[in-house]
């Protein structure tokens, strides 16, 4: 038995599978952590759904930006950009089931010597109190009110984190810090614009930030401009498969790195 933490594979069918015959995945033993962004920018994010959800138990997925904006394009509360690679998606007669097994996702798993998100987490966050956040939002996510909380998920403020947050407010900045930050201050404030490597003046990466605590390694995504990153805390694994760069999966328990090329789909721009 084996589990595997596999970068954004965003629509990429074909490489996942050619991925998982690479580090012959038994599906009756071995299980899958999925960082998030299942879906968009690539060809096939519908076979990517369905094949997801039809692993049950033996596939662990977090929720990424792209997914959430899925989500927020259901339910009418988002346009489809020129980019987007959703249509087929859009248009299946299983939408309604796939979204609803989407939404119900997490958007943190952890387990062992291992915690999950797609894009990172605060430095006044420890883990446990980052798991506490985000049951908060998938409790939302998953409630018979969704559609209000993606009503009110889109912005980029507040920017700071303040335990004393409420409501939306405080709802929108655990999903943008979880799904879309890649730079934050020491004293908690979030960029959530700034795609690049290079930081903005004040700023630095999200990860160099967290103190060092005795707590599990942090397994993300998110950042392909920051491509393969391994260190004793953390596992980055956004190698930009739909820029053409590789398919990424990490054996967690030996450490283990397993890739496969892949081809573009579209031209290297925004996460």
């Amino acid at each position: 038995m084996a589990t595997y933490a596999i970068g954004d594979v965003q629509g990429c069918y074909d490489e996942l599978r050619e991925l998982l015959e690479v580090i012959a995945f038994d599906r009756g033993r071995d299980c899958l952590w999925f960082v998030g962004d299942l879906v968009n920018r690539g060809p096939q994010s519908l076979e990517v759904l369905r094949f997801v959800r039809a692993l049950g138990e033996r596939a662990v997925t977090v929720l990424g930006n792209h997914d959430l904006h899925l989500l927020c394009v259901c339910a009418g509360f988002a346009k489809r950009r020129k980019d987007d690679t959703l249509d087929a998606l859009l248009d299946a007669p299983d939408i309604d089931a796939l979204v609803d097994w989407l939404r119900t996702r997490s958007m943190m798993h952890v387990d062992g010597r291992y915690a999950m998100v797609h894009a990172g987490l605060l430095p006044q966050w420890t883990i446990d109190k980052a798991h506490t956040l985000a049951r908060e939002v998938e409790s939302a996510l998953a409630g018979a009110n969704y559609r209000d909380f993606l009503a009110n998920l889109y912005g980029d403020e507040p920017r700071e984190w303040s335990d004393a947050l409420e409501s939306w407010d405080r709802l929108r900045l655990i999903v943008n810090v979880m799904t879309r930050m890649r730079f934050c201050s020491r004293a908690g404030q979030v960029e959530v614009r700034a795609k690049g490597r290079d930081a903005p003046a004040g700023y630095a990466p999200w990860f160099e930030m967290r103190p060092a605590r005795d707590e599990p390694a942090i397994v993300c995504g998110h950042w392909s401009t920051l491509g393969l990153k391994l260190s004793e805390r953390l596992a980055a694994l956004d190698t930009g498969c739909v820029w053409g760069g590789s398919l990424s999966a990490l054996r967690l328990d030996d450490r283990t790195l397993f890739q496969t090329p892949c081809p573009r789909h579209q031209r290297p721009g925004a996460d």
